[in-house]
């Protein structure tokens, strides 16, 4: 029977669902089990699983990814909370240099299925380091998986795939969506594929590309144009592996695409995606592959925020100067 959950509900009945599954599941990270993370995201879990399972730990990263390695080597399924993703990179070491690698390292004989909560993206007027977004960094790093939910149906479903999948993922959770978007969300488990896009609106004269809260911007800028063009909107879900066909496929038919991300424009997510439509549509574009993005800064302060992060007004001029090519 489905409830009405936010994203930030469905990530803590994911965790409670898995955590009764497997005793093997546990969670580990700053804050998260007397006062229940700090988006309170594993509220309660304290009390159902005892400290043994839901374990309180030093303003560490580095240490809890790397505790979390070696938990996961020996058996167990962890799930680290990084506070906020701009904490992130005192554990960069330990997911690139040892998270990732393990696989290959023992020819196959060892994984390591661990899950990297953390909260990322703007849109709250936190400070820069609470707003950033870093799925490119772990897009980039091989044996990762990078993951980031635009709605509470996808992030119960993706979570839950992640916990299960016996590699490391690096799930992302845009915290300006936690509590801006409830959905009748199933209360029974289930998995949403790692590896496919989700095709939002299907459309007829262009493509855009979104993820995480970017994807928001996209199905109202295709609700703003819907009178004079036929948008179709893919949420990416999963950032890598990235689900090729599905894109390909949508730009064949459009023959025009927009990309949209939070993360700066250099070397940013959207980069890839135009790069390996030239390489798989270059015959079928009607028009250049347009990105709208964030800027090569930092996150800026409270103020400025929203003349960082992509707007309906920019997405809509970059589909507009597509059609109009």
């Amino acid at each position: 029977m489905p409830n009405n959950l936010t994203i930030v509900e469905a990530i803590n009945q994911a965790m409670m669902q898995e955590m009764e599954k497997d005793k093997m599941v546990l969670l580990l990270g700053e804050d998260v089990g007397v006062d229940g993370g700090v988006f309170r995201a594993s509220q309660g879990l304290l009390q159902k699983f005892g400290p043994e399972r839901v374990i309180d730990t030093p303003l560490a990263e580095s240490g809890i990814v790397g505790v979390s390695i070696g938990l996961a080597l020996n058996g167990f399924k962890p799930i680290a909370e990084i506070q906020f993703s701009g904490f992130i990179y005192p554990a960069l070491d330990q997911l690139i240099s040892h998270a990732g690698r393990y696989r290959n390292r023992t020819r196959g004989q060892r994984t390591v299925p661990m899950v990297v909560r953390a909260p990322c993206s703007g849109g709250i007027k936190a400070p820069e380091h609470h707003s950033e977004s870093v799925e490119a960094f772990f897009a980039h790093t091989p044996g990762l998986k990078t993951v980031m939910p635009s709605n509470p149906v996808d992030a119960k479903g993706l979570l839950i795939s992640a916990i299960r999948d016996p590699d490391p993922v690096v799930f992302l959770e845009p915290t300006k969506l936690y509590r801006s978007i409830r959905q009748e969300v199933p209360k029974e488990e289930y998995v949403v594929p790692l590896e496919k896009a989700s095709v939002m609106q299907e459309g007829q004269d262009v493509t855009v590309i979104a993820w995480g809260t970017m994807v928001k911007a996209a199905l109202e800028t295709a609700q703003a144009l819907s009178e004079k063009y036929s948008v179709e909107v893919i949420d990416l879900r999963t950032i890598y592996p990235m689900d090729i066909d599905t894109i390909v496929g949508s730009v064949q038919k459009t023959g025009r695409c927009v990309i949209v991300h939070e993360a700066p424009r250099t070397c940013g997510f959207g980069a890839e995606i135009s790069s390996l439509l030239n390489e798989h549509d270059l015959l079928s574009l009607k028009a250049p592959v347009e990105r709208v993005t964030g800027f090569d800064t930092v996150m800026p302060l409270a103020k400025s925020e929203q003349y960082y992060i992509p707007s309906i007004q920019r997405v809509s001029a970059a589909v507009k100067k597509a059609m109009e090519f």
